[in-house]
């Protein structure tokens, strides 16, 4: 049996998804890192940690979608297929990264809720996750930074697999996931 174009491809939606993620953790890593270059208490400062705030939510609000489609659409397989510790690889970096994007929105709205602040979310304020501890609103900005540290490498290392198995295996994990009507050879 040939397999159909769309049965090559990741669903429209999960392709939009991907990418839209991708858009989006990018604008809330540049929030945070932009927000260095303008003094403390600056509107300029303040704005761009509001914004990393709700852009940082509505990644949870995408991975959670995100999940919800993974589980409702087929997976295209790929072609040729690779070696079974590959798989389990990618399997064990997607989990990673979706225990990335879980993690990281509930870390910031713990922080914002421990902090005793408003947790701003486009207009709307969002009710606190846990009471105020400025003791414990320190220990989750830690770990908040330290997974937002190690979220580079799990990116970092996503891309450079799909670019190996483009350039290097030549199989159709990478263009699975491109937008348009793409040959999936």
């Amino acid at each position: 049996m040939v397999a159909t174009q769309s049965r090559m491809r990741y669903a429209s939606l999960s392709i939009f998804l991907h990418w839209a993620m991708l858009l989006l953790i990018t604008a809330v890593y540049s929030c945070i890192l932009l927000r260095e270059n303008f003094p403390r208490g600056s509107d300029l400062r303040e704005g761009l940690k509001m914004w990393h705030f709700m852009l940082g939510l509505s990644v949870l609000a995408l991975v959670i979608i995100r999940i919800v489609a993974r589980l409702l659409t087929a997976k295209p397989p790929i072609k040729p297929e690779p070696p079974a510790w590959q798989m389990l690889l990618a399997k064990v970096t997607h989990f990673a990264l979706y225990a990335f994007m879980l993690a990281m929105p509930v870390l910031g709205w713990s922080i914002l809720s421990a902090e005793g602040a408003t947790i701003p979310f486009f207009g709307l304020e969002l009710p606190a996750l846990i009471g105020p501890s400025k003791a414990l609103a320190e220990q989750i900005e830690e770990i908040h930074e330290t997974i937002g540290s190690i979220g580079y490498y799990l990116i970092g290392l996503h891309a450079l697999a799909a670019l190996f198995h483009h350039y290097v295996v030549k199989d159709n994990t990478l263009r699975r996931m491109l937008p348009g009507k793409r040959s999936t050879r």
